[in-house]
């Protein structure tokens, strides 16, 4: 609880050094999105953004120091363009298809092309690649992520995030040398709906254990 408590106020810090403060309202912001369609990225100004809001939980360059954050280097830019617009409340008072409190601040705050900037600015920079932990359970990770479960209706990992974890941009991200901690909660996320953005991994998430969760998200970060 200190360290969440602890990842707020460097984040607060973070909005105040750039002078970032939410004033549109969301059906504004989402209107702004039509109206004002964004252009080519700006690196340099990603390049800012990263630098001085994000790099306290995703590193200067995209590779977070720890599970509690993603690494976001290399991962698609139209994929975290999609997920910034996913951490804003939704037009007609709808709540947000991930809740996430650190993450609505940040993201209310940028505007259309700001997003594209910092995410394409994240996805030009080289990801570190991650390992599996534990060795005992690699096999049932391998088992999940290339052949699924199929008496529970559970698809292979690859058919979807590719056999390396690379993915499809906008639909489905980068996870080779992704944090197993980070992916391990994202499933959960998945499941008790506290991220409602992907209705096949809310299913996916249902059927699969919890030792499962972990054999596959180990796996995961050892990928590439």
């Amino acid at each position: 609880m200190n360290r969440l408590g602890n990842s707020f106020k460097v984040l607060e810090i973070a909005i105040a050094a750039v002078g970032l403060t939410v004033t549109l309202s969301t059906t504004a912001a989402f209107a702004a999105d039509a109206v004002n369609p964004a252009g080519k990225p700006d690196l340099a100004r990603g390049q800012a953004i990263a630098t001085q809001v994000c790099a306290a939980c995703h590193g200067a360059d995209g590779n977070s120091t720890g599970g509690a954050y993603p690494k976001l280097a290399g991962q698609h830019a139209d994929y975290l363009v999609k997920q910034l617009k996913d951490f804003r409340p939704q037009p007609g008072g709808k709540p947000a298809l991930r809740s996430n409190p650190i993450m609505v601040g940040f993201a209310s705050a940028l505007s259309p092309q700001d997003m594209i900037n910092v995410a394409a600015y994240f996805s030009s920079q080289t990801p570190k690649p991650g390992y599996a932990r534990n060795a005992a359970t690699v096999p049932l990770g391998q088992k999940i992520w290339r052949a699924g479960i199929a008496d529970r209706g559970v698809p292979a990992c690859a058919a979807c995030h590719g056999p390396t974890g690379q993915g499809i941009p906008i639909q489905y991200p980068r996870l080779s040398g992704q944090w197993a901690e980070y992916v391990a909660a994202q499933i959960d996320a998945f499941e008790d709906g506290t991220r409602n953005n992907s209705e096949p991994m809310h299913q996916i998430a249902h059927r699969l254990s919890t030792d499962e969760i972990k054999a596959v998200s180990d796996y995961v970060a050892g990928l590439h």
